[in-house]
This record gives structure tokens, C-alpha cells and sequence, in this order.
């Protein structure tokens, strides 16, 4: 707004005996204040608020103030969103009695004006005297889930009554059909939107956001924990990819005592067990004799207690040797688990020396889409000659009884800011991120690091890098992939990763977690050392991290910070010789020529591709993940997921037709990164194309 017409403003206010009544009724007898955007009537309405301030005497009060609120309350439900504010501070609508304000409000609800009867209550402060349910179950039905978060974002009883209400609606036995009944008429009414699924996920985002103890809403959470059970089952028997002792923590860990869960735990063992399998788990799970069919209760009844339950199938694929993996070169007496400071100091000093080069990863239990970020239960450190294991949460416990919580932050910083030691992780932006849930202090540890090589940025450039490669001489059922396949293709054997999904919390590890935990962060040395050593023969440029840093986008090279003088190689020496071109990337493609079928949770992303003339297929909300893999094989589309389902998906349908998207990014991040490895070249004239 020009000054000249802000001094016209301010000169008309000065002249006019009543600048309130003035603006009131200027602003009913134009319609321009109710456009979009900076208007007249906006400009007018902010110089008075600003004009007010300097002017202390000009607010009123008693029964003219009150007409003047009464006609402004009429205004409010029509005013754009950037009036509101001005004119609730104007004509001091907080001190306006509460009653009438309420029944405005409630007159707006009655008209079906559900978002402005919410944002009006948010403004006034309204909440405290009003019915969340009430409010919050129209806008739900009309996809408002960031207004009713706001609704109920300043008052912790609100929140524990939204959430015991929504937990409600997700119990199987409830009929949501009773609540969306009388709101069919409802203007952008979304019942696609409304569903057990969409509103668990709202439960545990509004969880996490507001610190609320789950155990409020135990319908959902048991629902998540019902998928959890599957996904063992799946896992153990199906797959056949964990073993015994894993599973039975976990399955342990997610039933604990709840009855309802023992119940679900025992009707999953009778289709894959005979009835004494079934009573020996149960007897492992304490689950009560009278929940148990009468055939394995007397199967139970002749069981003695044991310590170790007998395994009940024996997982076809463990029969594979030892040998077939990729083997630790140093004995079992270099591996250190470390859990006294003492000890941890030691370690220390041999890791922060100058020149040093380390492999670096971490282990947490997995939480199966439980609320909040894994928290990291062991750090691994693996130098030339020896591997020290961090048990993190007794090393933070000690430190923390000793006043000393900065302790562990400290090393950590130095070592990953240090240029003069090189740090060798694998996809470690997601170790960085659970390290930053664990201890609150490093959250800012990957904007600092310097003198790293993330292997992770390898995986796309090394030749021959398929997961098909060699997987059917070796006769395992699933294809090896990421680190384990980084591995097999550089140093001839992949990783054993039975042990992946152990319980990383539980007390003592397990000898074949502590040698996982060992092996996983140890190759990472070999790898390094080998591809500096011949980079040509994997497709890599002469100097491996001139070829890492070409590789990664403009975001990771900020975070890595990664140059040859950061980098050295195992020896301390720039990898050097004559320098070769990178293994290309696949052909261009258009847009039009690219066809996906987008699982649930990436709807935003198929939208957005759309728009830019993909042709896109949209699972609906209660669409099974497996329905993706149906489409893909029907319609020759690629899968794009995300999360758990990636696992299941990638192996129903061929190689490089299902990707993994991170879910963390918006749609449009999504996109590039899905255009980006597909090497989609979008046209102008593709924009739109697939739009009516």
C-alpha cells in the first residue's frame, strides 16, 4: 500500500466522530472486502487497527460496543480469513459476552457452515465450552483433519476426548455408518475419507503430536498390533526369512498380557501349527488354558516347563551354510560390546585419531508403525582391526545418574564433524534421524558432519548392480538387496540378515546379534577400500569420491559435505588414476509412455503426476497393498510404495517395477524423485494432458 494512501486513511479516520462505526459501515455497504487478497477494505481495516494503538481513547465500550459486535459477528462467517483478526482485535470481540458469542457460532453450525463455526471458535477461544465430538466429526467428514488438529491444539482435555472419541470409531464392532448418516448432504462431503484405516492414522499423528499415552486408545492400537502379529506370521512362515528366537521376542513383545491380542496370537498359530506347536507358544506366552481349544489344552497339560520351546517349523532356507555369507575377517575376541563409560573412553581414543576411517551403523528394535521415531539401542564402530558395540541406552542411563548427559552427544559430534576422519555409513541420513530421537542433542548432527562417504550413493552406480544377480545359484527364495546386495556384488557374498529384525533392546544379545551387529558395520571398510582400490571395474570414476559427490543430488551433497580432501581412502591416500564415465542412466522416457499404480499412502504423489501427464492408477483407501501388484501384472504399471508393503510388493512383481518413495517428503519432492530415477522428461505439453 502506496504511503500516500495510508496517510488519506489515517487523515479520514481523524475526521470521522465515531472511526468504528465508520469502518462497519463502509465494509457493509462494499462488497470488495469480501475478495481474496490484499482489498481496500483490508488495507482500510488494517491501518485502523494499527491507527487504534495511537489513539488509545478511540475504542468504546458498554452498549454502543456491543451493537458494534453484534453487527461484526454477523460479518465474520462472510469475511476472508485475513480480516478476521483485524476486526476481532478492532471491536475487542473476547470481551463480548460469551453467551452470545457461543450461540453465533452455534447458529453457523446449524446452517452447515461447519469450517467457519470452527475457525471462529479457534479465533474466540470458544473450544473449552463446546462439544469436540459436535464440532469435529463434520469436518473429519469433509478431509478438515489439519483444522480439527488446530481446533483442539491448546487444550490437553480436548485432545484426550477427540482421541477416546475417534478410538471409538475404529472398534470393528462399531458401525461408522451411524455417524456419517446425517450429514449425507453435506457440501464436499468425503466419505472416502472417513474409514477405520484414515482415522487410525489420525490417531497416532495426533499421539505423537500432542505426547498423549496411547494407551488411551487401545482399539487402535491394538488394530496396529493385530498387523504387526500378521506381519510376523508372514515373516516366519510364509517368507520364512526370521528366525526362531527374533520372532518369539517379538511376538512376545507385542502380545505381552493383553487378552484380546492372545486371543488373535492363538487363532494365527492353529492354521500354521498342529495343537501341540500351538500349546507350546502358549505356554511361552502365558496365554490362559481357558482361551485355548480344548485339543491344545491338553496338549498343554502334558507339556513340562521348558527353557527353550522346541521350533515349531523348521524355515527351509536356514539350511544354507554359514559359509554361503559374507564372513568377519577379524575373531570374535576384536568385537567389544561396550556398556561402562570406562570402557567407552578407550574406544574412543582409538576412533578419534586423525586419519582414522570408520564404518559406522546402528541397530533399534523395530517398532511396526508404533508412534514415535525408533529409538537407536546400539551404535557399531568398526576400525582396521577390531568392532566396538555401544549398548547407547545403558551408556545414556550411566551418563545421565552421573550428571554428565552431554557426554555421549560430545563424542558423537566430534567424531562425525572431524574432516580428518572419514566416516563410512550406509543410508545414513535414516541412522542420523533415529540417533536424533535417542538423544535429543544431535539433532542437528547432520547439518554438521563432515568427511563422510554414505555407500548408500553407491547402489545406483556400481555396474551390474541387480538384485537378480547371482540370486538363483545360491537358491534362496528372496533377492538380496541393499547393503546385503552392495556386498554380494563387491565382495562376493551378501550379508546374512536373519537378523535384521531383532529385538536390539533386549538384554544380553544374542552371539549371532552381537557377529550381525559386527559384520554389518565392518564390510563397510572392505567395500570402501575395494572400490577405491579398482573403481573402473565397478563402473566408478578413478577417484571414488569425485564419483559419489557427481552422483548425489544438491540437498545430499550440502548434508554430506563430502570432497576427495574429506575422503581419504583406507590408506590415507586420494584413490588415483585416469578417470572414466559413470554407468549411464536408463532412457529417457515420456510421461505419457510411463505408467505407475500409486499404493493408499501416496495419493498427494498421484495426483501430482498426473498433472504432469503420467498415467496413474490411485488404490483407494481401503484397497489392499497386494491389489498394487494385481494392477501391476494386469496393466504392465510400476508400483510406487512406501514403507512395510515395499517388501511384500517388490517380490510379486519383475525387477525395477516396484520403488520405494519416502513418505517423509511432500508430493512434490515425491515426484522429482521418482521422475528423476525412472528418467521421466517432462514437456510442456505434457503438463495437464491427462487433466479434464
Amino acid at each position: 500500500v502506496s504511503r500516500q494512501l495510508k496517510e488519506e486513511i489515517r487523515r479520514g479516520f481523524a475526521r470521522l466522530e465515531d472511526p468504528l462505526a465508520g469502518l462497519l459501515a463502509m465494509l457493509e455497504s462494499s462488497s470488495d472486502w469480501k475478495g481474496k487478497g490484499h482489498s481496500l477494505g483490508y488495507c482500510i481495516t488494517t491501518e485502523l487497527q494499527l491507527w487504534i494503538k495511537t489513539h488509545p481513547a478511540v475504542p468504546q465500550s458498554g452498549t454502543k460496543l456491543k451493537k458494534l459486535q453484534g453487527r461484526v459477528l454477523g460479518m465474520l462467517s462472510q469475511c476472508p480469513a485475513n480480516l478476521l483478526d483485524p476486526l476481532i482485535s478492532i471491536y475487542q470481540l473476547h470481551t463480548a459476552d460469551r453467551n452470545c458469542l457461543l450461540e453465533h457460532v452455534s447458529h453457523l453450525y446449524l446452517q452447515g457452515n461447519y469450517k467457519e463455526a470452527a475457525i471462529l471458535s479457534i479465533k474466540l477461544k470458544l473450544q473449552p465450552d463446546q462439544d469436540v465430538e459436535k464440532m469435529c466429526t463434520p469436518l473429519l467428514l469433509q478431509d478438515k483433519a489439519n483444522l480439527v488438529e488446530d481446533y483442539v491444539a491448546e487444550y490437553p482435555e480436548l485432545q484426550r476426548k477427540l482421541l477416546q472419541t475417534l478410538d471409538k470409531w475404529c472398534d470393528p464392532s462399531f458401525n461408522i455408518r451411524d455417524i456419517t448418516r446425517p450429514y449425507q448432504g453435506l457440501s464436499r462431503y468425503k466419505p472416502e475419507k472417513f474409514n477405520r484405516r484414515v482415522l487410525s492414522k489420525l490417531v497416532f499423528r495426533l499421539l505423537e503430536r500432542f505426547s498423549v499415552d496411547p494407551a488411551l486408545c487401545p482399539n487402535v492400537i491394538n488394530q496396529r498390533h493385530l498387523r504387526t502379529l500378521n506381519y510376523l506370521f508372514y515373516k516366519r512362515f510364509v517368507e520364512k526369512t526370521m528366525t526362531e528366537e527374533n520372532w518369539a521376542d517379538h511376538i512376545q513383545s507385542t502380545v505381552g498380557e493383553n487378552r484380546w491380542l492372545q486371543g488373535q496370537l492363538v487363532q494365527s498359530l492353529l492354521r500354521h501349527c498342529d495343537a501341540r506347536g500351538v500349546a507350546r507358544w502358549a505356554q511361552r506366552c502365558q496365554v490362559p488354558p481357558e482361551m485355548l481349544p480344548q485339543a491344545v489344552a491338553e496338549e498343554l497339560q502334558k507339556l513340562h516347563i521348558q527353557d527353550r520351546v522346541e521350533e515349531v517349523t523348521k524355515p527351509d532356507n536356514y539350511e544354507a551354510s554359514k559359509k554361503d555369507y559374507y564372513q568377519l575377517p577379524i575373531s570374535r575376541e576384536n568385537i567389544h560390546f561396550l556398556q561402562t563409560w570406562e570402557e567407552t573412553l578407550q574406544c574412543w581414543d582409538k576412533v578419534l585419531q586423525p586419519g582414522q576411517v570408520v564404518g559406522v551403523d546402528m541397530e533399534w528394535k523395530p517398532s511396526f508403525g508404533m508412534v514415535g521415531k525408533p529409538r537407536v539401542a546400539l551404535l557399531q564402530l568398526a576400525l582396521k582391526d577390531e568392532v566396538f558395540l555401544l549398548d547407547l541406552p545403558q551408556l545414556l542411563k550411566q551418563a545421565e545418574a552421573e550428571g554428565e548427559k552431554e557426554k555421549l552427544p560430545y563424542f558423537i559430534q566430534m567424531l562425525y564433524s572431524d574432516t580428518a576422519i572419514t566416516k563410512l555409513g550406509y543410508g545414513m541420513s535414516g541412522d542420523l534421524s533415529s540417533l536424533a530421537a535417542t538423544c535429543s542433542a544431535l539433532k542437528y548432527t547432520e547439518k554438521q558432519m563432515r568427511g563422510v562417504v554414505d555407500l548408500l550413493a553407491v547402489d545406483k552406480q556400481v555396474d551390474g548392480l541387480s538384485p537378480e544377480h547371482s540370486h538363483e545359484e545360491r537358491g534362496v527364495k528372496q533377492p538380496e538387496k541393499g547393503l546385503s546386495l552392495l556386498v554380494q556384488h563387491v565382495l562376493g557374498k551378501p550379508l546374512d540378515k536373519t537378523e535384521q529384525l531383532s529385538n536390539w533392546e533386549k538384554r544380553p544379545l544374542r552371539e549371532e546379534q552381537i557377529l550381525y551387529a559386527a559384520s554389518d558395520a565392518y564390510c563397510l571398510l572392505e567395500i570402501y577400500e575395494r572400490l577405491c582400490k579398482d573403481p573402473e571395474s565397478f563402473g566408478l570414476s578413478s577417484d571414488l569420491t569425485d564419483s559419489l559427490v557427481g552422483k548425489q543430488s544438491k540437498k545430499s551433497r550440502a548434508k554430506k559435505q563430502l570432497n576427495k580432501q574429506e575422503a581419504p581412502s583406507p590408506s590415507g591416500q586420494e584413490c588415483q588414476g585416469p578417470r572414466t564415465e559413470p554407468s549411464s542412466p536408463p532412457a529417457p522416457i515420456s510421461p505419457r509412455d510411463f505408467s505407475v499404480v500409486c499404493d493408499n499412502m501416496l495419493q498427494g504423489l498421484g495426483r501430482y503426476l498426473r498433472c504432469l501427464g503420467v498415467d496413474v492408477r490411485l488404490l483407494d483407501n481401503e484397497d489392499d497393498h497386494r491389489k498394487a501388484a494385481e494392477i501391476a501384472r494386469q496393466e504392465g504399471r510400476v508400483i510406487l510404495t512406501s514403507g512395510l508393503p515395499y517388501q511384500t510388493l517388490r517380490s510379486q512383481v519383475g525387477e525395477g517395477r516396484c520403488f520405494s518413495v519416502n513418505c517423509s517428503e511432500k508430493a512434490k519432492e515425491q515426484a522429482l524423485q521418482v521422475l528423476k530415477h525412472f528418467n521421466v522428461q517432462v514437456a510442456l505439453s505434457d503438463i495437464f494432458s491427462r487433466c479434464q
